[in-house]
């Protein structure tokens, strides 16, 4: 009995150390230059509700996802047709899952065919009714691939939001997806929420344009469009009145070069203004591609237009070389750096739309922890003096039992680095109960044995022996319950699950564990006479 108790005294020992190295870095961040290095630092963190901050559900316009693979699907055809000396009249993207071509020569359509099938695996080739002599036809996205670009532009578009939150500076974001391409974000904390809002919506969809100086923009905006260009509009904002100006450009539609090369985006200080810019790396093929841009238009306007807005267009003066770019426009230093870390980031795939927005203040937070916590005292001191007075040393076994039980909750939650919220604190006064109610099981049923004249030694081992299905049976079919809310529940449902799960282990732990060892001490080894139950 001697060595049984010693090592089993060894294992609860060695819990509870280890529950108060994961606590300490949730009770004071003044940890010595060591223990990073050795022990752990994942702490508690706080939730929404309790830290204030944002709330944000954000859908993904997939479907924009795949008009946009079409759109390039249509640039690619024209570059296929014209290295196949395939004459057509018409190419153009025809509702959200197809292309349509309308040839000029009828026998150019073997040609077109085998092309068409050869280089685009993703489509099914359809012949549609039109003159024999220009023959029509649509390359229609197969279902499979339609998937795998909306599955993809959800994915790309998570990973994006979590790249640019990164970089925005937010601790302990939590961004997942939802059903419907829908993915919750939210933001314990957050300063400045719409600013943030307007950092994770926008798409960043960077692509330089040449300006079409040929013609009039006057005219353009009267309804004589040149063929293949288009009106975008730079907006000027007066720093002293607020007041907006659109300026229009008349560019020419073809994208030259996207934001797809950009390898880093950082901000710089003009050294004549003293104004900021975003300076832009690419990669080697951008590098050369930029290279060739600039240097096939010397003297040339340039437009860098960012979300189908003119941020600036500036006269190519020389061939660039380097691998190096400018955006200038008047940008204030936050507005710089935002620019730069959504270029960073990368652009979305798609647009996104909020579809539920909450602000949760830091004050309503203070009082959610405050209100929480003064629950959870007023209700365990309740229960700790109930006990002490019904069971005698009994009960104060039990209420040590408890203290511990709420250590192991605490320190379970920093292990997992999960998210303490609101829900969450109520979870942890349900164990309370769930715990106590453990150990008046066993008491009871040691009573029992105690009625029926067994010796204190039998009485324990009966009674812990009887209670011990009862528990189990109550305690596994709740930690069912709770692992299903974990499951499929969101928000402070899951909340409420992670600390229900910790809880009810920690309390099959102590009640079951932790009191028999204190029980075997003092009434076996000590043979102490009777139970004071």
């Amino acid at each position: 009995m001697s060595k049984s108790l010693s090592w089993r005294g060894a294992i609860v020992l060695f819990v509870v150390v280890m529950g108060f190295i994961y606590l300490t870095p949730s009770l004071t961040s003044d940890l010595p230059a060591w223990w990073s290095n050795i022990l752990p630092r994942d702490k508690i963190h706080l939730g929404l509700d309790l830290q204030g901050g944002m709330h944000l559900v954000l859908e993904v316009q997939a479907l924009k996802a795949v008009e946009s693979h079409l759109e390039r699907v249509v640039e690619e055809l024209k570059v296929d047709l014209r290295k196949s000396k395939i004459r057509y009249i018409e190419l153009t993207r025809v509702g959200s899952d197809r292309v349509g071509v309308a040839l000029m020569r009828s026998k150019d359509s073997g040609a077109f065919t085998d092309m068409a099938e050869g280089n685009y695996p993703d489509f099914e080739l359809k012949s549609v009714s039109g003159d024999e002599d220009q023959p029509a036809f649509q390359i229609v996205l197969l279902s499979k691939a339609r998937s795998r670009i909306l599955k993809m532009a959800v994915d790309q578009a998570l990973e994006t939001i979590r790249n640019r939150i990164d970089q925005f500076g937010v601790s302990e974001p939590d961004i997942r997806p939802q059903q419907d391409n829908r993915i919750l974000i939210q933001l314990p904390g957050i300063k400045d929420p719409k600013r943030a809002m307007e950092l994770i919506g926008k798409t960043a969809l960077l692509e330089f344009k040449l300006v079409d100086e040929e013609h009039s923009v006057e005219e353009a905006l009267k309804g004589n469009m040149p063929p293949g260009d288009e009106i975008l509009y730079e907006l000027s904002i007066d720093r002293k009145t607020g007041r907006q100006t659109k300026i229009p450009y008349l560019l020419k539609k073809r994208t030259l070069l996207t934001g797809e090369y950009i390898t880093d985006a950082r901000v710089q200080i003009d050294s004549r203004y003293n104004e900021p810019y975003v300076s832009l790396s690419f990669d080697a093929r951008g590098a050369r591609l930029f290279e060739q841009l600039t240097g096939q238009n010397i003297k040339k306007r340039l437009a860098i237009v960012l979300d189908k807005k003119v941020n600036s267009a500036p006269v190519i003066q020389d061939k660039i070389s380097g691998g190096k770019a400018q955006i200038t426009g008047r940008f204030t230093t936050d507005e710089a750096r935002d620019l730069a870390i959504v270029l960073r980031a990368g652009a979305l795939p798609a647009p996104v739309k909020i579809i539920e927005e909450r602000t949760v203040g830091p004050s309503l937070g203070k009082d959610s922890i405050e209100k929480g916590f003064k629950s959870m005292l007023i209700g365990g001191a309740i229960v700790l003096v109930f006990m002490v007075i019904y069971y005698g040393l009994s009960g104060f076994i039990a209420d040590l039992a408890l203290i511990l039980n709420i250590l192991f909750i605490m320190a379970g939650l920093a292990f997992f680095g999960a998210t303490l919220t609101l829900p969450g604190i109520a979870g942890i006064i349900l164990t309370i109960g769930m715990s106590v109610d453990a150990n008046v099981l066993i008491f009871e049923r040691i009573r029992e044995e105690l009625r029926l004249g067994k010796t204190p030694r039998s009485s324990i081992e009966g009674g812990y022996g009887k209670a011990l299905v009862t528990i189990l049976d109550a305690q596994i079919t709740t930690l069912i319950a709770a692992l299903v809310l974990f499951q499929f529940g969101t928000g402070p449902v899951r909340g409420f699950a992670v600390t229900l799960s910790i809880g009810i282990i920690a309390s099959l732990f102590t009640a079951i564990f932790v009191t028999r060892i204190i029980f075997d001490y003092l009434y076996v080894l000590r043979r102490i006479k009777k139970v004071r139950i």
